[in-house]
């Protein structure tokens, strides 16, 4: 499956896009650790000490809200980006 991260998260993890491979019973949650396995310092940046995905940070599956307990597929696509805000 593939992870897209946008703003200072595609900064924190050194590409926009990357794909990942979990087994076939994974759920967001495993997704999430597969791409965080070789990332410093984006994990600091999406979850908080509680292991929790950081309020300000929104999380997708296929482009719409995801929970860490949601099934994954092969084939779908995993989103991480920060608050949009404008001026």
């Amino acid at each position: 499956m593939r992870w897209k991260m946008f703003a200072d998260l595609a900064e924190a993890a050194g590409d926009r896009t990357t794909d990942v491979r979990v087994s076939s019973d994974a759920t967001v949650r495993d997704a999430l650790d597969a791409l965080l396995d070789d990332r410093d310092g984006l994990g600091d940046r999406v979850l908080d000490e509680d292991g929790q995905l950081k309020e300000h940070v929104n999380l997708l599956r296929n482009g719409s809200a995801a929970e860490f307990s949601d099934p994954v597929a092969d084939g779908d696509e995993l989103a991480l980006f920060p608050p949009v805000s404008g001026g």
